[in-house]
Formats: C-alpha cells, structure tokens, sequence
C-alpha cells in the first residue's frame, strides 16, 4: 500500500507551501526555478544535491538553490515527514533589488536566523497567511538568506530592471513560445548579457523560466480535472509525452503520480 502524501497550504500568493510524507523514494532527480526552502518533522531526509548524498534531520534548515539538481527519499525505513515552501526568485529580489541569488552552501544550514524567518511558512497547512503577514516573512526571508550565504565571491554590474522587463514578457505570453529576439527587443539589452543576468538574478535560464511557467498552469489544469493530453496541449506542449518529459524533470515524478499525491 502507497502511504505518500501531499498536503498543500493555502498561500495570498504564487507562494507553494506543502507538507508531505514519503516511505521510501521520494523524486527522480529534478530540478525547478524556485527556491525549495523547508523543514525536517520526523525522520531522515537523505538527497544528492551537487554530488553529494546529503541528510536533512530535525531541527535545522534546507535551502535547495533554484536550478540545482536533487532528488529524494527517506533515509531510514521509518521515511521522512516534513513541510516546505518554494519561493520564485523574483519575490527574493524585489526585496533585494538586483544583488546576486544567496546561495546557501551544501543546502542545510543550522542558522538560527534563517531557522526564525522561515517560521511563518513552516506552520501547519491548515492555518492560512494573511497577505501582510507574507509580505512581512518574505522580507525577513530574503534577509536571512542574504545573511547566511554571505558575499558572493565577484560582483559585475548587473541590469535588473531589463531582467525584470523580459521576465515580465515571458509572463505576459502566458507560455508561449518567445524568442531571444524578442526579449533583446523588450529589454533593451543585448541578448547575451540579458541571458547571463537573467541567470544570476531569478536562478534560471530565459527558455527553462518559459517551460516552467507552462508546467505552473499544466498543474493548475490538471487539478482543475483536465485529462494529461488536453493539460499538455492547452499550456503549450507539443503533446502529452512532451510535457511528462519536462514535468518528471522539474518535479521529480511523473504528472499521474504526481496527481494521486495530492491528498491523503
């Protein structure tokens, strides 16, 4: 018998907050666009996580970067409990305003600081955020992590704001396809530098942040009811086995299975 479950938080914003229980394997490796921030409740959270098979207990922080491949699974046979939050890199950068994505080493920190901001996102999935209130623990969130990672090693010139214009656009497309020429045209950067930006600033590449905005309103679908096939094709996939390709990449299971996990 299957005993893995999810549990979703009602969030004011694009924030996903979710509590989940897995017996043994948890995801393929994947990776996605947002920041993967949580908490160990019980058990052993074992991941590989740049080369490294790396063990998340009780008591301290997980900090996965966007765009860095993971996986997961229970580390003892008793599986693993535990909540997590995934923030998109932009709602970091409006309080940071263009510095570099912290980047927290290793992905578990023992910090007291970031502990304490991630609270409001750690409670239970049945108690609801007020929009203030999120507001006031992203701003708290964004600083500890800026905190806890501390400098980055190079600083170069970076131009948010035609970052933000292109990003905008991809938004605006609603997953539609979108060309480099088009985002030059938009931001009015030169194409290659808005590439490099746009990777330091939100964590991902122009093309993967398209994809994965065409994931976002697959799933919006598919719990909605939509069958796969009409869920791939109405966000913008070729077909249904083009959209399992780049969901099992993001999320780490197939979209049936992913689907089945959704309550207890």
């Amino acid at each position: 018998m299957n005993t893995d479950w999810v549990l979703h938080g009602e969030s004011p914003s694009r924030i996903e907050r979710i509590e989940a229980y897995f017996s043994g394997h948890g995801y393929t490796p994947h990776r996605h666009d947002t920041y993967a921030i949580g908490r160990t409740l019980a058990g052993v959270q074992s991941f590989q996580y740049q080369k490294v098979l790396r063990h998340s207990l009780p008591g301290g922080t997980l900090v996965l970067h966007p765009d860095e491949l993971h996986d997961g699974m229970a580390g003892t046979e008793a599986g693993f409990h535990y909540r997590m939050v995934y923030v998109e890199p932009v709602l970091i950068q409006q309080v940071l305003g263009g510095r570099p994505l912290p980047f927290i080493k290793g992905a578990l920190s023992a910090d007291t600081r970031l502990y304490q901001a991630c609270e409001v996102f750690m409670q239970a999935m049945d108690c609801p955020l007020e929009v203030l209130q999120e507001q006031d623990a992203l701003f708290d969130l964004a600083q500890a992590l800026q905190a806890v990672a501390g400098k980055p090693r190079a600083r170069r010139c970076f131009d948010y704001r035609a970052a933000e214009r292109a990003r905008d656009y991809i938004d605006s497309r609603q997953g539609a396809g979108v060309t480099l020429d088009e985002l030059e045209r938009v931001s009015g950067r030169e194409r290659w530098s808005l590439s490099r930006d746009f990777r330091v600033l939100y964590g991902t590449s122009p093309y993967r942040y398209v994809i994965l905005r065409r994931l976002d309103l697959c799933r919006r679908l598919l719990r909605s009811g939509f069958a796969l096939v009409d869920a791939a094709l109405a966000a913008g996939f070729f077909d249904q086995s083009h959209m399992t390709r780049h969901f099992i990449a993001c999320h780490g299971v197939p979209p049936a299975r992913w689907l089945r996990m959704q309550a207890r």
